[in-house]
């Protein structure tokens, strides 16, 4: 088991979607930007940490009492991301856009698919799906989300990413990818194989895949 040949999967996986979505790789790239696509992605952001912390606390209930150091890890990350959406909101409220206006929205279709595909695969494989979809939106966070709020800030004012940044600071402040990684570990060794891992992480970033494709057809296409 090597994090390295995750990371490089990971990697390939994300090299794949942008194969598949061009337009996904000029915004991870900061070499396009749309205000709002942008703005799109931060509603979405916010609605599906909501849902992410909903089925991390169902990844927690399936440890059980199987494996308390897993549980508590699991525990504390829920602990630190508890909230996180509301540096999103501060952004989203420079836009103009309200709270309320979030709440009242659905999150997209491929947001609906992602989660059903965790709940069904927590089922099926215990907190081993949740600990690499976890460790995945770390990663994906340090290569990719530095990248795109400095084009936001670049494009729209500083002003207008401080939640944002704020967010990135504090996952490297408490070193969440490592700390993410951890519980990968355990899980493979409780609860499958890395075989099993892979498999998961590339049907995550599929369906990452088709969010992205979402995302740019209800903004940009529309």
């Amino acid at each position: 088991m090597s994090r390295q040949q995750l990371e490089k999967l990971a990697a390939e996986q994300m090299e794949e979607l942008f194969r598949k979505a061009p337009q996904a790789r000029e915004f991870h790239a900061g070499t396009w930007f749309d205000r709002e696509y942008y703005e799109r992605h931060l509603i979405e952001t916010v609605l599906r940490i909501r849902l992410n912390n909903e089925v991390d606390a169902y990844g927690l209930y399936k440890i059980g009492s199987k494996d308390h150091r897993l549980a508590a890890t699991l525990a504390q990350y829920l602990a630190e991301e508890n909230n996180h959406e509301g540096m999103f909101l501060r952004d989203l409220k420079r836009f103009g856009i309200e709270k309320e206006q979030v709440d009242a929205m659905r999150p997209f279709r491929s947001t609906d698919y992602l989660m059903g595909y965790l709940y069904f695969a927590i089922n099926e494989q215990g907190p081993l799906p949740t600990a690499v979809w976890n460790w995945f939106v770390e990663w994906y966070s340090d290569q990719y989300n530095p990248v795109i709020t400095r084009k936001a800030a670049a494009e729209l004012g500083a002003e207008m990413v401080k939640g944002s940044q704020a967010h990135i600071e504090y996952d490297e402040s408490h070193d969440h990818d490592d700390l993410m990684w951890s519980t990968v570990e355990r899980a493979i060794r409780g609860w499958g194989d890395f075989a099993s891992a892979e498999r998961l992480l590339c049907n995550f970033v599929d369906l990452i895949r088709l969010y992205f494709t979402e995302l740019y057809e209800d903004t940009v296409k529309a």
